[in-house]
């Protein structure tokens, strides 16, 4: 089973960025996943700068990814996403259908978790149109999974969502923009000074949902890292892990004990927890609600 990095989910500075994909050249990540997937007006860096990395990456072993965006609302929206299609040199994730049509016939791509593919048919659908690889949608539970491992057509990677803040929605508005009282045209950039996303908390200080510019995220952070044996045992090819501003390479670290059998689930769930960002949960997994946290080998929230 090979250990993924999704796509950098948040706005980040130039080199802030840089300097985190030269930090993943070094650790255990077998694939990376790059490009802007949440708001084109996030212009640190563009295709070409993407395609740098990409090099970067490649030339230090790693499978590379291209990304697509998740909501297209422009022309200018549309027109990267045909040339991240047409590139020649790496596998694209398809976001969106239109991503989907514009590949389909063409070039192997991966199916990505926002296509929403919950059954048999529509995966082997997907895989007539060129899927090499789908992404499980994030609220699949276990049980469900393991009734499309059983059916999946030959040759379709299975990817998971195995560890970080859970993407949920995307909006034509820019919700942390309008934090500030700003338009989205004008957001002065207000996801730069959130690295980790904005935390919406409730009236009773409760954390609740993360804003991310057009994105809305869960507050709590995915976390799947003690079923790692059970992935493994359903045949899941590929584990992915979301980007975060600090400690990126000890969680991938404890992730590849877990993987490679030097470190027991149960301990590098501990360890892991002062690395999260936020609270842990692993619900939608079992069943659950997702923001329960379910404790192993039980079926009912810790």
């Amino acid at each position: 089973m090979q250990l993924s990095l999704g796509p950098l989910l948040y706005y980040w500075p130039r080199h802030t960025v840089l300097a985190f994909y030269e930090a993943i050249a070094h650790t255990a990540i077998d694939t990376v996943y790059l490009g802007e997937t949440v708001c084109s007006r996030r212009h640190e860096l563009r295709l070409p700068d993407w395609l740098d990395i990409a090099a970067r990456l490649r030339a230090a072993g790693k499978q590379v990814v291209l990304s697509t965006q998740v909501l297209l609302e422009s022309g200018a929206e549309v027109g990267t996403m045909h040339k991240i299609a047409a590139n020649p040199d790496y596998l694209v994730e398809a976001n969106d259908m239109g991503a989907v049509q514009r590949l389909a016939g063409r070039q192997p791509f991966v199916a990505g978790p926002q296509l929403n593919l919950y059954n048999l048919p529509s995966l082997a659908w997907m895989a007539g149109l060129g899927a090499r690889r789908w992404v499980m949608p994030l609220e699949m539970r276990r049980t469900d999974l393991a009734v499309l491992q059983q059916g999946r057509p030959a040759g379709l990677q299975t990817e998971v969502f195995a560890y970080g803040r859970m993407p949920l929605a995307y909006s034509a508005r820019c919700f942390t923009a309008r934090h500030r009282n700003l338009p989205k045209d004008d957001c002065r950039f207000s996801c730069l000074d959130h690295p980790d996303g904005l935390l919406l908390q409730t009236r009773e200080s409760a954390h609740f949902l993360v804003l991310n510019g057009t994105q809305t995220q869960s507050a709590r952070v995915y976390n799947l890292i003690d079923a790692l044996p059970e992935l493994q045992a359903l045949g899941v090819d590929l584990v992915r892990l979301s980007p975060q501003a600090e400690h990126m390479a000890e969680v991938i670290a404890l992730f590849d004990a877990v993987r490679c059998g030097t470190l027991a689930p149960f301990d590098a769930h501990a360890r892991l927890q002062p690395l999260l960002p936020g609270q842990g949960c692993n619900g939608y997994w079992h069943g659950q609600p997702g923001l329960d946290q379910v404790a192993p080998g039980a079926g009912v929230p810790a």
